[in-house]
């Protein structure tokens, strides 16, 4: 049963992301096209190309890098039912960046794979060329979400107000804002059980929503920072090299967390390398999890 949020003043979500002890910093991915992808998230997401050297590109807002792009033309397309990626979603400051987004689709003819209000947030869905799942979304005020009796966060797919999302925009699309960032990465993966022993036994998320077939981990006490599903991925196994997407998530971390992970990991997983503080562990599954200390 959901309870009232708190009585406490207003908190905002960039601010409750802010604080966070984790933090998405950026999302690689290998890509066969790599024209092909660096357009779409040029030209339709509106990130801005901020390098180009040794067979990858790097995307972004501001001077603050996002996405990843890695060439390789011979890997192999992942098929639906592996492990790795379900989207990322790119988190706007507000409504009217969405609803100015949402007319810049429908112009240049995008088709949208789904929309919802999930209660703490709106978001849309579109896949990239190569079949990369995208999330764009906007959170609703962190003092509005609303809580089940066990703290955790109430989560549902409602039909989205599209039209007052639209009604929203003061301006068109002309790039991604400033202030956006990935709010979120959603994994396939192969088992719940497995995927909470390690994203939050292990790295130190707390459980903040259990929905059918999927977990929503967050930190700080943002709904969630990291989500697995098994929809189409139960019992996936271990991936094999030379995939295309998901190649690695570099999550940003505050010293504390940081070293009471890497005590954890240390003999729970096993680190496979890191530079300056940096800690590169791989999940269940294979996918390369980067820890990288905050500034």
């Amino acid at each position: 049963m959901a309870t009232p949020a708190s009585s406490q003043p207003p908190v905002g979500p960039d601010r409750v992301l802010a604080e966070a002890p984790y933090r998405i910093g950026t999302v690689t991915l290998v890509v066969r096209d790599l024209g092909a992808l660096t357009r779409f998230y040029r030209d339709i997401l509106g990130l801005r190309i901020l390098s180009e050297a040794d067979g990858a590109v790097q995307l972004g807002t501001g001077d603050a890098t996002l996405l990843v792009l890695r060439h390789d033309p011979d890997a192999r397309p992942r098929a639906p039912r592996e492990a790795g990626l379900f989207h990322t979603a790119f988190l706007l400051p507000g409504r009217g960046d969405l609803g100015a987004w949402l007319l810049h689709a429908e112009k240049h003819g995008i088709a949208l794979t789904g929309s919802a209000d999930h209660l703490v947030s709106e978001a849309v869905y579109l896949d990239d060329p190569e079949g990369n799942g995208v999330e764009i979304y906007v959170d609703r005020p962190a003092s509005a979400w609303q809580r089940a009796s066990d703290g955790t966060v109430v989560m549902r797919n409602e039909r989205l107000d599209q039209a007052g999302l639209v009604a929203a925009a003061t301006r068109p699309w002309s790039e991604m804002p400033a202030a956006a960032r990935v709010g979120h990465v959603h994994l396939q993966v192969g088992a719940l059980e497995a995927a909470e022993r390690f994203y939050a036994k292990l790295l130190g998320f707390d459980v903040m929503c259990r929905y059918p077939g999927a977990l929503f981990l967050g930190s700080g006490g943002y709904h969630h920072q990291l989500a697995g599903n098994v929809w189409n991925s139960r019992g996936a196994a271990v991936r094999s090299e030379g995939l295309t997407g998901l190649a690695e998530v570099a999550l940003l971390v505050d010293g504390p967390t940081l070293a009471s992970a890497r005590d954890r990991l240390r003999e729970a997983a096993g680190v496979l390398g890191g530079a300056g503080g940096t800690l590169v562990v791989r999940d269940p599954w294979g996918i390369p999890v980067r820890l990288v200390p905050a500034d």
